[in-house]
């Protein structure tokens, strides 16, 4: 778990770091807030398209190989940003680093579901999924110190995209002879231990909703209900996250330095409540609520940041908003993993993963025509709030298995 934790610190930082690029690239391109808001989100677009073709091939050449060619691929595209000189180049090669990281996450996802029993879920994924809070603690300050390195004919953003690109092709090729495929493939298992484990996860397949075939994966309408709940999470979220520098920058005449270490408290703040939703969603064995719950918490807190004045009020309500987003991983993806079998897992995995992805297409797009239409914010978050608000209500119509025998 530390190991995969660290890849995805990688994966979500080569994602986000746009958001703190943007504050000098857009104006030594000058691109436009839309064309901004365009590109950021076109990622998830690529990210759409191989989301179920990538988790296939996982499933036939396993984890090992596959999440190491990912991500020796997005880290060299993540590289390659540093060269955008045009807005065309700037659409592209987030489209292609979109399709490169498309299999990690539902991947990881799918991996973690043969490993770990029902019961413990949602804290395990809540842990993995802090990844990405804790990918903003870490990046928010480097980014903001790198944006001030210039030198050998590079400005700022592009050290930033050159140095956060490089750690994913080293991980990526240590990956392949790092990581175990299933539990029976590892020594620090004991004999006893490796048995209950490989007998509890077959047992729990008896009783998963969608017993079918990849294809009934596919054509079920609870599995594109999650896909729906899902695209309202993350047009939401990385609506949020990847304007976040923005939104604070509105508010405040903090340096690059400081609105790094401004931006990073949201992300601290959700790191630690996600887990403790994990927690105590296994606890209780409910998934359903919990998300739901936290869906209609983080609607108001946009609500609030819409009349937020201050930078104190503004990063409170932004923090409560992001935590509330990030803390609905946990019990969602334990309520959904724990639906599907084990030949309808990865084709289910995927497909929630991509339709709810392309939310994050749409949430930074929502934010760049908004600005530039009406000169601030606002009637994004609005658009924002009720999309989310949406989602939480969705959740709610979700019927099977709910609750979880707690033992």
């Amino acid at each position: 778990m530390p190991f995969l934790f660290l890849l995805y610190i990688v994966a979500y930082l080569d994602r986000i770091n746009v958001g703190f690029a943007a504050l000098q690239m857009q104006k030594q391109l000058g691109f436009s807030d839309s064309v901004y808001g365009r590109a950021a989100g076109i990622f998830f677009l690529g990210y759409f398209l191989f989301q179920i073709p990538s988790n296939l091939i996982l499933q036939r050449l396993g984890a090992r190989r596959w999440v190491s060619v990912l991500m020796v691929s997005w880290g060299i595209i993540s590289c390659c940003m540093m060269l955008v000189r045009t807005p065309r180049d700037f659409y592209t090669l987030r489209f292609l680093l979109g399709l490169a990281e498309a299999g990690f996450f539902p991947g990881i996802i799918l991996y973690l579901k043969n490993w770990i029993p029902i019961e413990a879920r949602a804290r395990t994924m809540a842990w993995f999924i802090t990844a990405g809070p804790v990918a903003g603690i870490i990046g928010g300050p480097i980014s903001g110190l790198l944006l001030g390195a210039h030198g050998h004919g590079l400005a700022g953003w592009q050290w930033l995209f050159l140095l956060e690109g490089i750690p994913a092709v080293l991980l990526g090729a240590t990956v392949f002879y790092y990581l175990a495929e299933t539990p029976k493939d590892v020594r620090w298992l004991g004999i006893e231990e490796r048995q209950w484990l490989m007998a509890t996860l077959a047992d729990e397949e008896t009783s998963v909703v969608e017993k079918g075939s990849m294809w009934h994966a596919l054509a079920s309408g609870r599995v594109w209900l999650l896909a729906l709940v899902f695209f309202g999470v993350n047009t939401c979220g990385y609506g949020v996250t990847l304007w976040l520098p923005k939104l604070i920058h509105s508010v405040s005449t903090l340096s690059p330095l400081a609105l790094g270490f401004a931006s990073s408290i949201p992300y601290l703040i959700a790191a630690v409540a996600m887990v403790l939703v994990g927690i105590h969603s296994d606890r209780t064995g409910e998934r359903r609520w919990h998300a739901a719950s936290l869906a209609f918490l983080a609607a108001g807190a946009l609500l609030v940041t819409i009349h937020a004045s201050s930078l104190t009020l503004t990063i409170t309500a932004l923090s409560v908003a992001v935590l509330s987003v990030y803390s609905m991983s946990g019990p969602f993806w334990a309520m959904s993993t724990g639906l599907l079998s084990a030949a309808s897992a990865g084709a289910g995995i995927a497909l929630i993963n991509a339709v709810g992805n392309l939310g994050g297409f749409l949430g930074p797009h929502i934010l760049g025509a908004a600005s530039d239409s009406t000169g601030n914010l606002k009637s994004g978050l609005l658009m924002l709030s009720g999309v989310i608000a949406a989602s939480g209500g969705l959740l709610l119509l979700v019927r099977g298995q709910n609750r979880n025998p707690v033992r």
